[in-house]
């Protein structure tokens, strides 16, 4: 039996050539994503060992960059590691060095003003200049920093800011911007910077004035001379510290903690990236199996043959599986030829979109070999079982008399029945999942198991549904191109089962994208209105320091003395605890306020809003039971006031919900005391008619044009909404463009082999007058149909399954509704139509060419 497998391989090159193609990028993808993982993982983790290069202990503060905490007078955190402390452990036996750190953030601005790096994941960071003893910085040009007014910046920011040597960088931490003169600049292997972040150095005394305090530090690193064990110099060290958080750890310890981590970060990534690959092996199993469904039926005589001569069905089962393997084989370690390809493609590609992905060696492991041949084999196998099965069940005779036997009407009945009874299943389950209103991680698995079984549902029910919906396509088509048309629905009806196997592996790819489309439209329009409904200003300025530490409370004053500039609304917010749960409540300058916002107000209005009185949303209305004339009994949960205190404040207006406006509305003097900070979150600008242009860069002088002032107008707010989204919707076009060509793979296998199993109905159409042209034309019009018929499965599945979890998600977005993106939609349907055309060029060129007298006496 091997060696018939093997011979039957070697006959149909050409035919399963398209399913070696479907197995080799499903597998491609696969093995490709497993060492880009192991590549990546080992890249960061060669590149934390190098940071911790001859670090034997590390010592760490509990205040860490950023911290809000007080800790002084002045506002500043304070550490407990101070020199002090360094000292005595220098003194240590065993301590070859220490190397004490200051770290900070700092953002930096270009020569024309704007921040260097406005991205929020992205880090700004800042330490300590210590010459010749920080390995992990490398200066590149000129000196480091020496005294207060100077600093360095890493090579790659100073570029992009457009500095050089000698120049003045303008620079803010959390508060008016800075000034010091660029004295070097330094190359560095932190992952964060090359990520597209900052690095800003300073001398220690500078850093320590500006992140903490005199003679302070956040970190103190340990250099152990030879022979030290790092234990138990780490033991020494942490009898030393103060007992008030800090912590010792070995630098074996830190290192391994690190590469948890990378684990964790790179192992999700992978685990993404695995998923599309399952997509793609999922969709490249329907063309394997129809690829052997159609080889079977074609080799019917044969395997009655071999059953006549004594062949049992386990060794025709085993023939065919036997033939899957070696198929499968071939195919996936091509597949992991091509997945090393991918692998080093990936980094490139990445970092070109500013992820900053550390150099490695390329890691192939034995592990990854074995997963990508046994997943290809075991995918290619599995799929041929049931045209194995079907070839078992052949009888010698049957099979002698007919070149392809129609399936048993029990058989047809029982598909149906499971198809319905999946797909009921499965839309219960999704208008289950359409009702729930959190993102619970039960509830997501919930949405996934209803998306499954809608998707396996259509595919098994996908032969019933082929009739009446090519039947559809096939009057348009017969009455635009005539016979050729007529011929063309004829066909893809003759075998609904392959035609419904062509069209799913389509309407599978073209389901996810759709739903992720949908999805992404929607999320875009929400976001959109989360930070523009109910404004109607010109401009929105806030302070873009991470830490939050708001703007001044005299912004909004030196905002609207600004020329062009018709009024400046002051906002902030606090939390309180209320009968009808936490509201956050925005203070603001109510008379002001509706210059620059639109409120719907159900009763009263701002005029009524003064100290002592509010008005609360609609919805905060129904959860506590307010009505106007009521009073608020609220407790303070934010701020630093100290214990919890009682505010009463009189409900004198109801307005419906907006996201600018959260649960209530007051004065700013009511508000204020209970902010986080005690500052302002926000200036809401409404300019002049005519004025608003160019406002941007008057505002930013007016308040001392510090670099982490963000002045945002009405568009940049509108397009940041969606950017984020369009990144990952384009990032996911990608992926999923793998599966889409494989499912165009399958139509043109299908064509192909149609093509072969029709080879004397052609030549009986070519001696009876139909040329070459309408050849081609019935086979491009069979592949358009075809492909037309998988995308109204899936585009209509798609819309479906994203409606279904639009109530979880609108549980994070208040905004949140499902908008069908027209536009989008229509260009996935004209995608199928260009598939289906060019899918066919190849089969309908060699269906033309056959030679008719030839093709008459084909058997």
């Amino acid at each position: 039996m091997l060696r018939t497998a093997l011979r039957n391989v070697l006959a149909h090159k050409a035919r399963l050539i398209m399913t070696v193609l479907s197995v080799m990028l499903g597998v491609a993808f696969v093995a490709g994503t497993l060492v880009f993982g192991d590549t990546t993982a080992n890249a960061f983790r060669t590149a934390a060992v190098t940071s911790l290069k001859g670090v034997a202990v590390s010592v760490q503060s509990p205040v860490q960059p950023g911290a809000a905490a007080a800790g002084g007078p002045d506002g500043k955190p304070a550490s407990t590691l101070n020199t002090a402390l360094a000292h005595k452990i220098r003194a240590l036996p065993g301590v070859a060095a220490v190397r004490p750190t200051v770290n900070g953030e700092v953002t930096v601005a270009g020569k024309d003003g704007l921040p260097v790096n406005t991205d929020k994941a992205r880090q700004n960071l800042a330490t300590n200049y210590l010459p010749g003893k920080d390995s992990r910085i490398s200066l590149k040009e000129g000196r480091g920093p020496a005294s207060e007014g100077e600093l360095a910046l890493d090579a790659k920011t100073a570029e992009k800011a457009g500095y050089e040597i000698g120049d003045t960088v303008r620079f803010a931490i959390d508060g008016p911007a800075l000034a010091k003169k660029l004295v070097g600049t330094v190359s560095t292997e932190d992952p964060q910077v090359n990520a597209g972040g900052t690095l800003t150095l300073f001398d220690t005394r500078t850093a320590q004035k500006l992140f903490l305090h005199p003679g302070q530090f956040h970190e103190i690193a340990v250099a152990a001379k030879d022979g030290t064990d790092h234990r138990e110099l780490t033991d020494r060290v942490r009898a030393l510290l103060p007992d008030k958080g800090a912590k010792a750890i070995s630098g074996e310890d830190l290192a391994a903690e690190q590469a948890d981590r990378i684990v964790e970060g790179t192992g999700a990534l992978t685990k993404a990236l695995l998923g599309f690959a399952g997509i793609a092996l999922f969709i490249g199993a329907f063309i394997i199996a129809n690829t052997f469904t159609m080889l079977i039926a074609q080799r019917s005589r044969e395997i009655a043959l071999m059953r006549a001569v004594g062949a049992s069905c386990r060794q025709v089962v085993r023939s065919v599986l036997i033939e899957a393997a070696l198929l499968g084989l071939g195919a996936s370690a091509a597949g992991f030829v091509l997945g090393l390809g991918i692998a080093v493609a990936m980094r490139p590609l990445l970092n070109a979109s500013g992820t900053g992905l550390p150099d490695g060696p390329l890691v192939i492991s034995s592990g990854t070999l074995v997963w990508s041949l046994v997943v290809g084999v075991l995918i290619t196998v599995l799929a041929a079982w049931l045209p194995s099965r079907k070839a078992a069940k052949i009888a010698p005779v049957m099979a002698l008399s007919s070149v392809d036997q129609a399936p048993p009407a029990r058989a047809v009945v029982a598909r149906n029945v499971l198809g319905a009874l999946l797909t009921g299943a499965g839309v219960l389950v999704m208008v289950y999942v359409s009702t729930l209103t959190t993102t619970a991680k039960s509830n997501l698995m919930t949405a996934m198991l209803g998306g499954v079984l809608t998707l396996v549902g259509v595919i098994v029910l996908a032969p019933l549904l082929s009739r009446p919906l090519i039947t559809l396509a096939g009057q348009a088509t017969s009455r635009l191109f005539g016979v050729t048309g007529k011929l063309a629905k004829e066909n893809a009806l003759r075998n609904p089962r392959r035609t419904a196997a062509t069209a799913s592996a389509l309407m599978v790819g073209l389901a996810l994208v759709t739903g992720l489309t949908v999805v992404g439209h929607s999320t875009e329009r929400a976001l959109v209105a989360e930070s523009t409904q109910g404004l109607s200003a010109d401009y929105k300025v806030s302070n873009g320091s991470l830490s939050g530490t708001g703007l001044d409370v005299g912004a909004a004053a030196k905002i609207a003395r600004v020329p062009g500039v018709a009024t400046a609304v002051p906002t902030t917010s606090a939390g309180f605890d209320t009968k009808g749960g936490f509201a956050m409540i925005t203070g603001t300058d109510p008379k002001a306020f509706g210059k620059a916002a639109r409120l719907d107000f159900r009763a009263g209005s701002l005029r009524d809003i003064g100290p002592g009185k509010i008005a609360v949303s609609d919805e905060l209305a129904d959860k506590g039971g307010l009505k106007v004339g009521d009073t608020l009994n609220a407790g303070t949960t934010t701020g630093r006031a100290g214990k919890e205190r009682k505010v009463k404040l009189k409900v004198v207006a109801v307005y419906a919900k907006t996201p600018t406006t959260q649960d209530a509305l007051g004065t700013l003097a009511d508000v204020l005391p209970y902010s986080d900070n005690k500052k302002l979150e926000e200036v809401l600008v409404k300019a002049e008619p005519g004025q608003a242009a160019g406002l941007e860069r008057k505002i930013r002088a007016a308040l001392g044009d510090s670099p982490l002032m963000e002045v945002q107008s009405h568009e940049q707010a509108v397009n940041d909404g969606g950017r984020a989204i369009n990144l990952v919707l384009k990032m996911m076009y990608g992926l999923l463009g793998m599966a889409l060509l494989i499912s165009v793979l399958g139509v043109v296998n299908t064509l192909a082999m149609s093509v072969f199993e029709r080879t004397r109905e052609i030549g009986m159409l070519r001696a009876i007058g139909l040329d070459r042209s309408g050849i081609k034309q019935m086979v491009r019009l069979e592949s358009v149909v075809i492909s037309m018929f998988g995308a109204a499965l899936g585009i209509g599945t798609g819309i479906f399954l994203a409606w279904a979890g639009s109530g979880m998600a609108s549980s994070t977005m208040d905004t949140y509704e499902t908008v069908l993106p027209w536009g989008q939609l229509g260009i996935f349907l004209a995608l199928a139509l260009v598939i289906g055309v060019l899918a066919a060029i190849w089969p309908a060129r060699r269906a033309a060419r056959l030679n008719m007298l030839q093709s008459i006496q084909s058997s």
